[in-house]
């Protein structure tokens, strides 16, 4: 028996809301909120009802900093120098480590997630909080685009219909009602885009599942392709494994045709999404018709020649062939589900195999009861309001990149921050995964034994560059940091070099969570229309280099293992590093923003294996490139959109952390000119607040070319990372000057 919860239970579990006009102020009261924080890494947020509450939980600097709430920390003493600078801004940073030692924070910024989290939930019968709800309509409020009402695919992005029509829809489902200002100005930008007809295949998919949109108008999505034989080049096991994740619960969805029951919020939003009437649609038509504002990746004719096959095949289907293919990816669905913890890969494959699971075992089933706690560890409440996240953190990688950071710069040395960091590696021996998955070859899985994960151990999946960077903090903290308890054992460390060393492609380069599976002429068949370079693994300067680094640290502590592979594995990986490299000179970044991302990597790398600016053109070119680029306040700053179009685009303003990249990537270069990196310092500096933090400024993250995500973690780690080298720096640049002149 499938379940669907009724009319009078959604009625019931969704009521409407009086909703101010603007998002300015908090809907809820935020001295009430907590953040939970579990060993692990696992964070949810909770309201407290009562006072009583509220004193026995008292508020913590966490959770005040994350929701804008003032700490009144005291002003520190102004700086005398770069490392002093950098000592305060670790002074304030401390203040926002967890008690099991790391860094709790937001990983938003894409505006497709949070409509994913409230469809799902409502066509499978679960509710939120008044609070969450409350929370999540001001975060929706918040992030409209001021020039027209409407919402892009990511909180910089101009509008477009996914966003718009997607976020539209959840305003409503969460309790706004149709004649809210809000509501009514994103109406009237979605119909000026031509309506919710011209979402891309994501929005069709999501609006299909809440009945509000008709699946004629979908591409097929054939759960079938999972009975193919393994071999095939095109096996869905074959793709990137975010797209293979979201395509198992999708093709079983599509080939149920699942749609939430008719009521009247779902026979108004008929009338509020389109421009034209809902019933007189000719759907068929509509399944190519994506708005220009939202098409960054158009169709190949390869891929329309392709949906028009399977839409043949979709109107003579075979039905013991259909159900054995359904029977097939709820199998699947059920083995990512079992691998993770509930977790699984992302927000969206999240959502989606909810709605499987719950659609098939029902609200009483451990499945059910399973994801609906899982689930509020990608709901973060920011000063903005509540969001969904891109993973279920990004534990490992904000940990991974301070850890370091106060080691390099000899801050990690001083007796007041022990204590700091024995907590941080105590929350890396924990994050570690020392198993490989429940289901391991069943779910086409890359070994796991021995790798971090971008998040938490129980998401569990191996991550190239997160395994490397980890590996390197643990090496640091284990090694350089006197006194420290050396608690994750050398087999451990193995465990961690061999899992990086399976990683490695043909090409000597390193992809982000497995080797890439299948030919590049997969991208022919990316359906998605909103992202590129999404069918297939591909190899990235950022892992590559996070790997090259952390062997070649490796390997002067422990020079006899597996040191003729680890030779070998590196000579690859700066293979492909140099012939990554742009003409120009940089590198372009996939997960960071984005030439300055990429060549402080590459740099640290080349730098590793001896290459700097007075030996290496390689390292040179890199750095001509960066000074080109300086601005004349010494800050650099990228706009997002260099990751769309892979050439540089200037953002408005210099950024901090860019410049911290930049300045970076020099020092690691050995750059010998000390004015550029003078001046960068500088501009850090007084950008630094009285208490030793850094404003918020534009958005850090990427992925999929074309959608950012925040990483609000980076304006501390690499601030405090870069000011703490370059005093060092400048030093040693001081002393050769003064030598030579004597």
């Amino acid at each position: 028996m499938m379940y669907m919860p009724t009319e009078a239970q959604v009625s019931a579990l969704w009521p409407q809301l009086d909703i101010p006009e603007s998002g300015n102020k908090p809907f809820t009261d935020y001295s009430r909120w907590r953040l939970l924080v579990n060993d692990g890494g696992r964070h949810t947020w909770h309201y407290l009802q009562t006072d009583e509450e509220c004193e026995k939980w008292p508020q913590n600097d966490v959770d005040k900093y994350w929701i804008g709430i003032p700490l009144n920390l005291p002003d520190l003493a102004k700086p005398k120098d770069a490392l002093d600078a950098a000592r305060n801004g670790y002074t304030f940073y401390k203040h926002l480590q967890s008690h099991d030692g790391h860094w709790a924070g937001e990983y938003g910024g894409p505006m497709f997630l949070l409509p994913g989290l409230v469809i799902g939930s409502y066509v499978s019968g679960m509710s939120f909080k008044e609070e969450e709800r409350l929370e999540m309509i001001r975060y929706l409020l918040n992030h409209v685009n001021s020039e027209d009402g409407g919402w892009g695919i990511h909180i910089e992005g101009h509008s477009t219909v996914f966003g718009t029509a997607l976020n539209y829809t959840a305003l409503r489902i969460l309790g706004v009602q149709a004649n809210h200002p809000a509501a009514v100005r994103a109406r009237e930008t979605l119909h000026k885009l031509g309506g919710a007809t011209g979402a891309p295949a994501w929005g069709k998919f999501w609006l299909a599942v809440l009945n509000v949109y008709d699946w004629a108008g979908v591409n097929p999505v054939p759960a079938e392709l999972w009975l193919l034989p393994d071999w095939l080049p095109f096996h869905p096991h074959r793709w990137w494994i975010h797209t293979r994740t979201v395509y198992v619960p999708m093709s079983y969805l599509y080939g149920i045709r699942f749609k939430m029951h008719e009521n009247d919020l779902i026979r108004a939003l008929r009338e509020e999404l389109y421009p034209t009437n809902y019933y007189r649609i000719h759907w068929p038509s509509q399944r190519n018709n994506v708005c220009a504002a939202d098409m960054y990746s158009p169709h190949t004719t390869v891929l329309d020649v392709m949906n028009s096959v399977l839409s043949m095949y979709e109107g003579c289907v075979i039905p013991p062939f259909r159900r054995a293919a359904l029977a097939r990816a709820y199998h699947l669905i059920i083995l990512e589900d079992e691998n993770t913890e509930y977790q699984t890969l992302g927000p969206v494959s999240k959502m989606m195999n909810l709605i499987c699971r719950a659609h098939v075992e029902g609200p009483d089933s451990e499945a059910y009861k399973q994801h609906a706690i899982k689930r509020a560890d990608f709901m973060w409440l920011g000063q903005e309001g509540m969001m969904m996240c891109g993973t279920n953190g990004s534990q490992l990688w904000d940990i991974g990149f301070i850890t370091q950071a106060l080691v390099e710069t000899g801050l990690a040395k001083e007796e007041v921050n022990k204590e700091s960091l024995s907590r941080a590696l105590g929350w890396l021996d924990v994050c570690q995964i020392r198993e490989n998955p429940k289901h391991y070859e069943t779910s086409y899985r890359h070994t796991t034994k021995g790798a971090w994960p971008f998040s938490t151990k129980e998401q569990g999946y191996t991550v190239s560059d997160c395994t490397g960077e980890g590996l390197k903090a643990v090496l640091y903290l284990q090694n350089q940091v006197e006194g420290s308890e050396k608690i994750i054992s050398d087999q451990r460390l193995f465990d961690a070099v061999d899992v990086m060393l399976t990683l490695q492609n043909p090409n000597g380069g390193f992809a982000s969570y497995e080797l890439v599976r299948g030919p590049k002429w997969l991208e022919w068949l990316n359906p998605a229309e909103v992202f590129g370079d999404i069918m297939i693994e591909f190899c990235y300067p950022e892992c590559t280099t996070s790997v090259i680094t952390s062997l070649s640290i490796f390997r002067k502590h422990y020079p006899d293992y597996r040191s003729a592979d680890i030779e070998k594995t590196i000579k690859g990986a700066i293979k492909f590093l140099h012939k990554a490299q742009k003409a120009e000179g940089g590198w372009v970044g996939s997960w960071g923003i984005c030439f300055t991302y990429a060549t402080q990597f590459a740099l640290e790398s080349l730098s590793l294996v001896g290459e700097n600016y007075s030996n290496s053109s390689h390292a040179r070119r890199a750095c001509r490139f960066l000074l080109a680029w300086q601005r004349e306040d010494g800050g650099w700053g990228e706009s997002y959109k260099s990751c769309e179009q892979g050439t540089w685009i200037q953002h408005e303003n210099s950024q901090v952390v860019q410049t911290c990249w930049a300045t970076m990537a020099l020092m690691y270069a050995k750059y010998p000119d000390p004015e550029p990196i003078r001046k960068a310092v500088k501009l850090v500096i007084d950008r630094q607040l009285p208490d030793g933090s850094w404003p918020q400024e534009a958005i850090e993250g990427v992925f999929n070319k074309n959608c950012t995500i925040s990483y609000p973690n980076f304006k501390f780690s690499f601030p405090i990372w870069m000011l703490g080298r370059a005093h060092h720096y400048l030093n040693e640049l001081e002393e050769q000057a003064g030598q030579a002149l004597i």
